[in-house]
This record gives C-alpha cells, sequence and structure tokens, in this order.
C-alpha cells in the first residue's frame, strides 16, 4: 500500500527500492543509519526510497513534458490558421528578445524557473525565488550587426519583499542614407536604437505562491522619429507542493497602441507627421518545471513553457539544465513553431568572488537561415 512503512527483517533480502547505508546521504533528504544496516533516517523512520510526492511530482511533470512535445508537431499546421495572420501587427520587437545566456540555453522556456535577476525579463515573480541580492549582466550578438544588452540589478528588503531595476537596449552603428537617385549613399547618416527602462516588484503572498509586476518605459529611435510607451508586466510563481513542481502564468508588454512622432521628409515628396499606430508585441506565457533528479551533486532541471503571442502563432519551449555541485552546468532546448529558430545549448560556471559568488553563462541559439546568435551573461550575488 502506498505510504505504508517497510520494516526491515532480520536476515531477509534488502527490499526493492531500499538501498544500504553508505557514505552518500539519502535522497530525499535523510541521513545514513549508523549501525551498519539499512538507510531509515533516523530512528523508527520509513526507509530511504524516493518520496511518493517525488513519485507523483515526476510523473505529473513527465506527462506534462510529453503531452506539450508530442502535441506540439501534430498541430503544427494548424498553429498558422490559428495565429499566423496576426504576424506584423505590432511594434517595439526588440522586447520579444530574452534576456540571461541560461534562459537562453533553455531556450527561454524559463518563467516557472526564474530564479535569477533575469527574472526581471522573464516573470517578475521570480524575484522571490532567491534568497541574495543580485547583479546581472548579458550581451548579444544579435541578426544582422545588432548588438543587444541587458543589465538588471534586485534587491531583497525583506524576506516576502524584492525590488529591481532593469536596463535593455538594442543598437547598431550609424546608417548612411540612401535614396532612389543616390543608391550608393547621400553623405548623411541616421541612427537606430531601443531602450526600456524597469522597475519591478515582487512579493511572497505565501511559501507556496509570488507575484511580481513591472512597470517599463520604452523608446525607439530611427533617425527623427521616436516611439515611446509605458508599459506592464504581471507575473505570477506557484510551487505546488508535490517534489520540486511549479507552475508560472505572466503577460508582458501589456500597454495602449504606439505610434511614432516626428516628421519625415522623403526625396521629392512632402514631409510626414501622421503615422499608423500599433499594439506593443504582448506575450502570454505559461511554464511549469521540475526536478526529475535531485541530490547533494547533481540536478537535472526540466521545463516546458507554452506562448501566446499577439501577434504570431502560438509555440512551445522546451528547456532543461543539469548543474554538478552547483559549479559546472550544461543546458539545452528547442523552439517549436518559431520561424527561423530551434535548438539551443548552453553552459555555465558559478564560483566564489569576494563576499558573494559569480556565475558565468554563455548560450547559442542555432537560425535556419541567419547567423547564429550568440549569448554571455555573468550573474554576481550577494
Amino acid at each position: 500500500m502506498i505510504g505504508a512503512r517497510i520494516i526491515p527483517v532480520a536476515g531477509a533480502a534488502t527490499p526493492r527500492g531500499v538501498r544500504k547505508c553508505g557514505a552518500q546521504p539519502c535522497r530525499d533528504g535523510a541521513q545514513p543509519c549508523r549501525d551498519g544496516g539499512q538507510s531509515s533516517g533516523h530512528s523508527g523512520a520509513r526507509p530511504c526510497a524516493v518520496t511518493t510526492d517525488r513519485i507523483r511530482a515526476a510523473v505529473i511533470g513527465w506527462c506534462v513534458v510529453m503531452l506539450f512535445g508530442t502535441w506540439m508537431p501534430a498541430q503544427a499546421q494548424l498553429f498558422p490558421l490559428l495565429g499566423g495572420q496576426r504576424a506584423g501587427i505590432s511594434s517595439l520587437q526588440f522586447l520579444k528578445i530574452g534576456a540571461g545566456a541560461r534562459a537562453s540555453g533553455m531556450a527561454d522556456a524559463f518563467v516557472a524557473v526564474a530564479d535569477d535577476a533575469t527574472a526581471l525579463m522573464h516573470n517578475p515573480a521570480g524575484l522571490m525565488q532567491f534568497q541574495e541580492n543580485q547583479v546581472h549582466f548579458s550581451h548579444t550578438t544579435w541578426l544582422v550587426d545588432l548588438q543587444h544588452e541587458f543589465a538588471g540589478a534586485v534587491y531583497r528588503f525583506s524576506r516576502a519583499d524584492a525590488v529591481g531595476v532593469s536596463f535593455t537596449a538594442l543598437h547598431t552603428a550609424d546608417m548612411e542614407v540612401t535614396t532612389e537617385t543616390q543608391p550608393f549613399g547621400t553623405g548623411r547618416y541616421f541612427s537606430y536604437g531601443d531602450l526600456a527602462l524597469g522597475l519591478t516588484y515582487a512579493r511572497a503572498l505565501t511559501a507556496q505562491f509570488s507575484f511580481g509586476a513591472t512597470v517599463r518605459y520604452v523608446e525607439e529611435t530611427i533617425d527623427v522619429l521616436k516611439t515611446r510607451a509605458v508599459l506592464l508586466d504581471l507575473g505570477t510563481f506557484y510551487r505546488t507542493g508535490l517534489g520540486s513542481t511549479r507552475f508560472s502564468v505572466t503577460v508582458t508588454n501589456f500597454g495602449g497602441n504606439v505610434r511614432p512622432e516626428g516628421t519625415a521628409t522623403r526625396a521629392g515628396q512632402a514631409p510626414v507627421s501622421s503615422f499608423q499606430e500599433f499594439s506593443p508585441p504582448t506575450l502570454f506565457k505559461i511554464g511549469f518545471a521540475f526536478e526529475p533528479y535531485q541530490d547533494d551533486q547533481h540536478r537535472v532541471t526540466t521545463a516546458v513553457q507554452l506562448n501566446h503571442p499577439n501577434d504570431n502563432s502560438e509555440n512551445l519551449a522546451l528547456g532543461a539544465e543539469y548543474a554538478w555541485n552547483g559549479i559546472f552546468s550544461v543546458r539545452a532546448g528547442y523552439k517549436f513553431n518559431v520561424d527561423e529558430e530551434g535548438l539551443t545549448v548552453g553552459a555555465g560556471l558559478e564560483a566564489p568572488v569576494g563576499i558573494g559568488r559569480a556565475r558565468f553563462d554563455y548560450a547559442y541559439a542555432a537560425f535556419e537561415h541567419l547567423n547564429a546568435v550568440h549569448r554571455i551573461s555573468i550573474t554576481l550575488g550577494f
């Protein structure tokens, strides 16, 4: 019967699922016995076996992963009919670019992981999933010579509250203006750049549930035209109580329609100062994550995330991370039903530095026809 105790009998064979005592502690937290017998945690406790909650959590987690993983390819032809026609209806596209090489290595399936400072971008409720203050910097060599930067800082001012600030930028070198009559350049240059400044607050309402919100000022500059907006991110994070399973829901880049401001001069035509408005790239995300295996030295984290953008069809991301001794980690992920994107891989190193710890991460994201994207980041905790 599930949950019943297994009572060792002298001279009997070791029951299946109960290991003999050794140097390593039990995986469920019990300590090895000292009398040379079978491991049972403390005197009179149950044997060192995988707990019922952990079994249930693993079964539920793998069912979710397999359900999404098998259902998504089967629906690959259906999704474009449901959302592909929305492509190109939103502006401020740089807000779709993720932050942090760790999340990128897991195909950005991170809303239900979100346990470092990059939660400022992925899920504001994640600020309650780590105890230390953190500072994060990342740099990405994006497509067509674009450079993407992200910086964030998180401060825990109580056990139940945290605040954070973030900065995002997408930029490139100045480009020369060309016209129909001067296709090789007019001698005048223009600049392009995006930036976003965010302020985040998160609170743990219970030991299992937390929420967070980010208010973000966004500005896009194309030569003399500027597009400005104030957008909102909302996130939740819920630990189910079954092993390490957790569930998250977020809405990012929520706000009113935006339009460029300024006056553009076209060669041989009248100036234009009135432009069409577009919505921001609002994104609804649902994520699930858990550790199918974890002990004192090894940890395996798996995550699945369903994304519903307002300007394209739904897509799915699967990600996994293996960490050894809290020092070295490797990651991999895959994005389904996303144009050009697919496989991602990454790795990280963590070590003590001064009064805290530093983690260096790298990620590689493959694109079908465009150049691959490389991302590096560093996270400092203290």
